[in-house]
């Protein structure tokens, strides 16, 4: 990737319309890496121009996400604190003939692309409302028809980019609807306020979805027409679903669902930084690190697949690795940092912490044991009662054991962890075994 010759600025410029889901979670988190990567800036702007639509719990909810992802931005802005602005650069562009007002209704519209498609001709506007006069647009007006308001496309520029994951990316203006702008109510549509704001906050580089390439190639000839340098663009190949498309869960699944699950962020951060590039997933990578890594180059164009079964293991391995520090406020009442690094490679996600605290502080309800098994354990509780429980004590009992009663392996081992944990499995009991209070410990292993 070239390194960039200015400060590079991205934004995330979510609607707060509905809560965050992984794919906006991704550009997001792709725009951050970005900037963090060349040292630059990145910045939120909430897109709440859809007053009906737009609710302020949302934009708390937008903040928290991001906040709970590592996500910080530099600066904030909102739409709908910069109508001013708006009105004073269409006021700009409809002077210079670039924008135009239209008053065909929307069953007129639809009835006009049918009979295209029904012709076999894409759907594109005519341009009829250049054709009326002034006197005739009056005449509309004095009638209550309002106008909606239409970004007059230039035929003759070819419109062209050089996009930072699809390479070299050409449009033909005159293959193209003029799009509209402005509905006729005077509230704003999303791609000529975009414009002018990234533009306002010297944005330089926009990374978003493949969906918005159409988009871009609209507003490559909006930037010119505001007299201002386009930003360079990035189109990423759209998440799916394990199963190879985009499932209804994914494409509504959030991060208030996934912290409900246990997942932790920097999973999820190692996991969508790497999602649709040549790069292995490596959750010991922390968000230095990953940024230090990102390329626009490694990305491809094929779909990227979020895997929530991968997602699970990258988890399973954060928590593995997560200090005492980090989890100590999660963790259950009275449970230190022994404990948790002894139960830590146990656990998919830090919720479990709570079940393995229970077996260290009891009760616990063991299997029964056959009357062979019973005398060995009781056998085991004489030795356990001598034992200094701050020196190793599982290394102690289980060599006095074998050498008592010639037991070894699977014979010595299980019926200790199943008497001491009612589990067949779990933290290395060398670990386990000094946590669990001495008398406690006998009396588990006493079988009366």
């Amino acid at each position: 990737m070239t390194e960039p010759s200015q400060t590079v600025v991205t934004r995330f410029a979510p609607s707060p319309t509905g809560r965050l889901h992984v794919g906006n979670i991704r550009t997001a988190l792709h725009n951050w890496l970005l900037a963090k990567r060349h040292g630059g800036r990145f910045l939120l702007r909430i897109d709440d121009t859809d007053a009906a639509r737009s609710k302020e719990e949302h934009v708390e909810a937008i903040r928290a996400d991001l906040n709970w992802l590592g996500l910080i931005p530099e600066s904030e802005v909102r739409q709908s604190q910069r109508f001013a602005l708006y009105e004073t650069r269409f006021a700009e562009l409809v002077a210079a003939g670039r924008i135009y007002p239209c008053y065909e209704t929307a069953q007129e519209l639809d009835l006009r692309r049918k009979v295209l498609l029904g012709r076999g001709l894409p759907p594109i506007y005519d341009r009829a409302a250049l054709n009326l006069t002034e006197a005739e647009r009056a005449e509309k007006e004095a009638a209550g028809t309002a106008p909606h308001w239409r970004f007059l496309l230039d035929h003759d520029t070819p419109i062209t980019w050089e996009d930072g994951i699809r390479g070299t990316q050409h449009f033909d203006a005159r293959q193209m609807s003029d799009p509209v702008i402005r509905r006729a109510d005077g509230s704003w549509l999303y791609m000529f306020p975009s414009a002018i704001d990234d533009v306002d906050m010297a944005v330089t580089d926009v990374l978003r979805g493949e969906d918005h390439v159409s988009n871009t190639a609209t507003q490559v000839q909006m930037f010119a027409a505001l007299g201002a340098t386009a930003p360079r663009f990035a189109h990423a190949a759209l998440l799916t679903g394990a199963e190879g498309k985009l499932s209804k869960r994914l494409g509504s699944l959030g991060v208030e669902d996934l912290r409900a699950e246990g997942i932790e962020p920097e999973a999820l951060v190692a996991l969508l930084a790497r999602l649709g590039t040549s790069d292995p997933v490596d959750a010991a990578l922390d968000a230095d690190a990953l940024a230090a890594s990102f390329d626009l180059s490694r990305f491809g164009r094929a779909p990227a697949r979020f895997d929530e079964a991968e997602l699970a293991r990258v988890n399973a391995t954060v928590v593995h690795h997560l200090p005492f520090a980090r989890v100590a406020h999660l963790l259950p009442a009275g449970m230190g940092e022994a404990a948790w690094e002894a139960i830590r490679p146990n656990l998919s996600h830090i919720g479990e912490a709570a079940e393995w605290w229970q077996v260290i502080t009891g009760p616990v309800t063991p299997p029964a044991f056959d009357d062979e098994t019973r005398a060995f354990l009781n056998q085991a509780a004489t030795v356990a009662a001598g034992l200094d429980w701050g020196a190793d004590p599982w290394s102690a009992l289980t060599t006095s054991l074998k050498e008592a009663t010639g037991r070894k392996g699977k014979a010595l081992f299980l019926p200790l962890r199943q008497a001491l944990t009612a589990m067949d499995h779990g933290p290395d009991m060398k670990t386990l075994l000094p946590l669990i209070d001495k008398h406690e410990a006998v009396a588990r292993l006493v079988q009366d």
